[in-house]
């Protein structure tokens, strides 16, 4: 009996070790991932994320950030084919990290928003009806869940931003959505990767451009 206890033992000891590997790995290759400008080396941080999905393929979180580094590399890119094909391999990502979780949560209905977002910014003018649409659905989504998930008023804020005035958008129009995540972002714990908390740095960083444009 002492025998199998003391496997039992070792065996669970190893698996918690597997686990913390795993959040220890996926914490430094997505903070390398968002914390650089450069295309070159987000291109590399983003496929390690990838071969991360391969080592640890039953994780949602690895997914999730694997298609997260895929639609950042998109809003980068000059290319729209390659902005549609980054879109795609995020798409993919999106949705093996939903079939992990056997459903979607605000997380993962953020992302699908953001991913909507970008698809639309490939092509504006022919695609902001469809993708418009599916970008406020999938945040009306995340809200029901979860009201209080920073990153819903982040992406509203950021839409806004770059929404021409005559539509409805600009500076003024953002910054309540901004301030709104900001609050939120500071509530939030930061302390595991598998929880996401990105993008308390960029909504400081759109706040401040708004700031700067009611200046001007």
């Amino acid at each position: 009996m002492k025998k199998i206890i003391l496997m039992g033992a070792i065996a669970l000891a190893g698996l918690n070790a597997q686990a913390q590997d795993f959040k220890t790995v996926l914490e430094k290759t997505f903070l390398a991932f968002d914390t650089t400008m450069d295309m070159n080396t987000k291109i590399e941080q983003a496929n390690k994320l990838a071969l991360i999905t391969k080592k640890w393929d039953n994780e949602w979180s690895a997914h999730y950030y694997a298609a997260y580094s895929k639609v950042n590399l998109a809003y980068m890119e000059k290319d729209a084919a390659k902005k549609d094909a980054y879109l795609d391999e995020a798409d993919k990502e999106k949705d093996d990290a939903v079939s992990l979780l056997k459903k979607n949560n605000d997380e993962t209905y953020v992302l699908s928003a953001m991913i909507a977002n970008a698809r639309l910014g490939v092509d504006p003018m022919n695609r902001w009806q469809k993708y418009g649409g599916i970008f406020k659905e999938n945040l009306e989504s995340a809200k029901e869940l979860n009201p209080d998930n920073p990153r819903m008023y982040y992406l509203q804020g950021v839409s806004k931003f770059f929404t021409p005035k005559a539509f409805g958008g600009g500076s003024k129009a953002a910054m309540p959505y901004l301030e709104k995540a900001q609050g939120l972002f500071a509530k939030e714990t930061t302390t595991d990767i598998t929880k996401p908390h990105w993008g308390k740095g960029k909504n400081e960083y759109f706040m401040s451009e708004c700031k700067k444009a009611d200046k001007e």
